[in-house]
């Protein structure tokens, strides 16, 4: 059982990391060509706008919601019930979204107004900022209909086409931001049709492999579908969770638009560095997990559940730890040797620097929150990770108001680090409560070799953090250093990180059956 999830982890975490790393080229162009000012701004709101009904919608309520029901379609129905299935949701789903769009592009003003009030009479960030977001908001209708594609592929085991999916919107971005941008009037409009355009291109993609499946779907309103409706109402609460993360971050981004202009790109920046070790293991690995853990629960194995939870764990810890660790450690070389060119300037690379490593601290957290929420998703259950989450925004919120606001007010160098921690805190209390839950229903229990693996894991971190600390040198330094220096001794920094780390946990007795389930 554990090949089957190391080969099917390894193959979307591959296909994650081609993405995660087409992701940073994208926003070193980004860096290099605008800064991080007031184009990047406006843009970035303009973006994380459709973004944030998109994980609701597509990577959030629908998904979690969709896979369990696909998979027990697949178990217990025929594949021409399966196909109606798929209709149904595409054609209803559809619908809902054109509505939505059609919304959204005529109350771009509104929208802008209202998670970003702090845009408004300065700079001509405000009225850029709702030309660029009439263009990317569609990106949720396309988006939406590609998490649907993605949930029937990853349900049949085609892991590797919906991983590789958000690679496209890389490309696209960097064509138009380093080739087409450039030349018009107004670089940042190009740069949100160039969101529209990606958004299409991704959706076509995936419809080769449905076609190979069989279900390609042939949109129908199917309200009355049972298949449908269930669908329906266990995503109503999974809105609502989902919710939670995403309006923390748009508050986030509300009170940063108050800030210092730069905040919200510099924000970004880190975000995207602390994304890459999250999107490519955590992210990758949660998608595995949530088809098999359906499965089990459709066939009634509890025993074969907590099996792969449990091995799901360990791997989490074994890989997120050791990249906080070097987050935090190498916060400044990272952020100088990736996006420190071009107008990113010295004090971009420092502003950045203090946000990732305050992302740093809740990387752990981030990660087991993708794992532990599939325990309770899989089961149906999409309530309780519901109640979790509105506490996580109430602990969230309650820091950014009692810490983050005054330390502005009182001329803090750098309060928009303060709100990366209260992100970071807040996915840490986040994954505390829904481990605590998953123990006390007695849906997972940890298995013995968690005694051995504490110790291991401390021993090696530790070990790696000195040598990362000894051989980056002053942080300070890196923005200074020559494009080639910072390459090689980044380079050497992750390369010998990495390999002390693996080192110490061979040497501490760490083999290949302790990732086995049981």
């Amino acid at each position: 059982m554990s090949r089957g999830f190391l080969k099917a982890t390894s193959v979307v975490g591959s296909m994650t990391l081609v993405s995660r790393i087409s992701g940073l080229v994208r926003d070193m162009v980004y860096s290099q060509a605008f800064g991080a000012g007031t184009l990047m701004d406006a843009f970035l709101v303009a973006f994380k706008i459709p973004n944030f009904l998109r994980r609701l919608t597509a990577e959030g309520a629908f998904s979690q919601a969709f896979v369990p029901v696909i998979s027990e379609y697949k178990v217990k129905r025929s594949h021409d019930e399966v196909r109606e299935l798929v209709s149904g949701v595409s054609g209803t789903l559809g619908v809902a979204l054109l509505v939505i769009t059609v919304i959204g592009v005529v109350a771009a003003p509104l929208l802008i107004m209202l998670f970003a009030p702090g845009f408004r009479g300065e700079n001509g960030r405000f009225e850029l900022a709702v030309e660029m977001l009439r263009w990317t908001f569609p990106y949720i209708l396309f988006m939406s209909l590609v998490a649907l594609g993605g949930g029937i592929l990853n349900s049949y085991g085609r892991f590797g086409v919906a991983a590789f999916n958000s690679t496209l919107l890389n490309i696209v971005m960097i064509v138009f931001a380093s080739l087409v941008a450039p030349h018009f009037p107004e670089p940042g409009v190009v740069l949100a049709i160039g969101v529209f355009v990606a958004g299409v291109v991704q959706l076509f993609a995936q419809w080769p492999a449905l076609r190979s499946l069989g279900l390609l779907p042939r949109p129908r309103w199917r309200w009355s579908h049972e298949g449908v409706r269930r669908i329906a109402r266990l995503m109503l609460p999974g809105i609502l969770g989902s919710s939670m993360a995403q309006v923390s971050l748009l508050l986030d981004t509300l009170i940063a638009s108050f800030l210092m202009t730069g905040s919200i790109a510099w924000l970004y920046y880190a975000d995207r560095l602390m994304e890459f070790p999250l999107g490519v293991f955590s992210i990758a690995l949660a998608t595995v997990i949530l088809p098999g853990l359906s499965r089990h629960h459709a066939e009634e194995d509890p025993r074969r559940f907590n099996e792969v939870l449990d091995w799901a764990l360990r791997i989490t810890l074994l890989i997120t730890l050791p990249a906080a660790v070097a987050l935090f450690v190498l916060a400044e070389p990272l952020t100088a040797s990736i996006f420190g060119y071009g107008k990113f300037n010295a004090r971009d690379v420092e502003m950045a620097s203090y946000a990732v490593m305050a992302y740093a601290l809740g990387l752990i957290g981030f990660s087991l929150v993708k794992v532990l929420a599939p325990g309770y998703f899989a089961r149906q259950d999409t309530r309780t990770p519901v109640r979790v989450a509105m506490i996580a925004l109430g602990a969230n919120m309650g820091f950014n108001l009692l810490v983050v606001v005054p330390a502005h007010l009182y001329g803090f160098a750098a309060p928009h680090a303060l709100l990366a921690l209260s992100t970071g805190l807040s996915a840490l209390l986040n994954s505390v409560l829904l481990y605590r839950g998953l123990r006390r229903s007695g849906v997972y229990t940890p298995s013995a070799r968690w005694k051995t693996l504490w110790p291991r894991a401390i021993a090696a971190n530790l070990a790696m953090a000195a040598f990362l600390w000894w051989f980056a040198g002053l942080a300070a330094s890196w923005p200074a250093l020559p494009v080639l220096e910072r390459i090689w001794r980044i380079g050497g920094c992750v390369g010998g990180g990495a390999v002390l780390y693996f080192a110490v946990l061979w040497a501490a007795g760490l083999r290949y059956r302790d990732f086995r389930p049981g």
